[in-house]
């Protein structure tokens, strides 16, 4: 079970969707040298000695007046040069011993060859992993310009995790043999490359079941990579340190809330102070739900849901929402069109997959989108008033989503009614980009390359 969410569609992450793209190569690269010595003038240059008495020529090299006598000497001179630069880039394709007591032949047409340049330092890898109740996702990435990456390598895969989890209070066997298959591909992954840091998280399945550290010692044992259980708190925190570049200069106060599988965390943001370099300094509050897209639906049901059952699973999540103590923080700043949510889920950007009608999920077209009260209304419209198959069928959603994907727009709309907003960004990035950032943020990557956000 593949999941849509490879996070690799996007070259660079860490800059809004509506940022240009970063510069191409030059149009000069690529360009093949001229072969053979050349003259003055910078045109290719006839070797072959003159006949008769050799006159003086003046040449200017770089400020100084040089006197030639021969002809020969001089171009000898030339070839032996080339063959030294050569040899200080890497042994030549041909070897050169020009004899200086014979005139060189005519110089031979070359074929085209590439510039040999020497290789560019190499960039540090970083990694981030992370094990939820629903997914099992990789990402591998290089610093580019400041507070932005590049992927280089990503995995995804939808493992479910929690499945059986509310019920049973523990991790099922099944369940376990999934997600160790997926981590093995992720341990290969990282062991073929010189990664520098790293971080692997796993979040609400192994914090809540009774067997989650017996089963980090089997992922230790049997895929070689030691997984840390990171409290809801640091969840929110990196939710947050992922989508900083998604949050315009001009915003006064942001929700952003990341739907997960067994838990959903929700950040209040205030910007109408001084803007920190890191969004993540501005939380004013935050809290973790105890329930997910696959704890919901395992209680109310995933593949048959009523209207009657959609309002339930609405009202369970309104109600823990209710006893949120700090859900007022931004009350001053929700009339204000400078306001927004920001969601991070797979939930959300199956919403904009099908708001946008695609045939097929494209990353590059849904992260960063902005939704309206209108647009999101008529999405959840359309989607509870779909029948199993019908999800199943449509290619946003899947057969892997199709009993997933009502408990998470229960869960969006609970969030809504708390904090209603005209607008909603999606963001198909979130704990992963985080982890990335606050990594590189940390070793010190981008410490010389000017101010920016992250």
């Amino acid at each position: 079970m593949e999941d849509h969410d490879t996070g690799a569609g996007a070259p660079e992450v860490g800059v809004s969707r509506a940022s240009p793209p970063s510069g191409g190569p030059s149009p000069s690269a690529g360009r093949p040298r001229q072969a053979g010595p050349q003259s003055g003038n910078g045109q290719a240059g006839d070797a072959q000695p003159q006949r008769g008495k050799a006159r003086k020529r003046r040449k200017r090299r770089r400020g100084r007046k040089v006197f030639a006598r021969d002809e020969l000497t001089t171009a000898a001179h030339l070839v032996a040069a080339s063959a030294v630069n050569i040899a200080a880039a890497g042994p030549p394709a041909v070897s050169i011993a020009p004899s200086p007591m014979a005139a060189p032949p005519a110089p031979q047409p070359r074929p085209e060859q590439p510039i040999q340049r020497p290789p560019m330092q190499e960039l540090p890898v970083f990694a981030a992993l992370d094990l939820g109740t629903n997914n099992c996702r990789l990402l591998v990435a290089v610093p580019q310009r400041h507070g932005q990456f590049r992927v280089i390598d990503a995995f995804s895969r939808i493992v479910r995790l929690g499945e059986g989890l509310t019920a049973n209070g523990h991790l099922s066997q099944a369940a376990m043999d999934r997600a160790v298959e997926a981590l093995k591909i992720c341990g290969d992954k990282l062991r073929n490359r010189k990664i520098k840091k790293a971080r692997l998280i796993a979040t609400e399945a192994c914090r809540t079941a009774d067997n989650g550290v017996e089963f980090l010692q089997r992922v230790e044992r049997e895929a070689g990579l030691k997984l840390e259980i990171i409290d809801r708190q640091t969840e929110a925190r990196l939710a947050v340190s992922g989508c900083g570049s998604l949050v315009e200069r001009d915003t006064q106060g942001v929700v952003l809330f990341d739907i997960g599988g067994g838990s959903s965390e929700i950040a209040l943001i205030d910007l109408t102070g001084q803007r920190s370099p890191r969004l993540a300094n501005h939380i004013v509050s935050w809290t973790s739900l105890p329930v997910g897209v696959v704890s919901l639906a395992e209680r109310f049901g995933g593949r048959t849901v009523t209207r009657e059952i959609f309002a339930a699973m609405v009202e369970d999540v309104a109600v823990r929402l209710r006893s949120f103590d700090g859900r007022d923080r931004l009350s001053h700043v929700l009339a204000s069109p400078k306001f927004h949510l920001l969601g991070t889920s797979g939930t959300v950007t199956t919403l904009a997959g099908v708001h946008l009608d695609l045939e097929r999920y494209d990353r590059r077209r849904v992260d960063g989108l902005w939704m309206d009260r209108d647009s999101v209304d008529r999405m959840v419209e359309k989607l509870v008033g779909w029948d199993f198959q019908q999800r199943c069928a449509n290619p946003c959603i899947g057969a892997d989503r199709a009993d997933l994907v009502l408990a998470g727009c229960a869960i969006l709309e609970a969030i809504r009614a708390v904090w209603p907003s005209e607008r909603l960004r999606v963001a198909d990035r979130g704990l992963r980009e985080g982890i990335l950032s606050e990594l590189m943020a940390d070793d010190g990557v981008w410490r010389n390359s000017g101010r920016g956000r992250q």
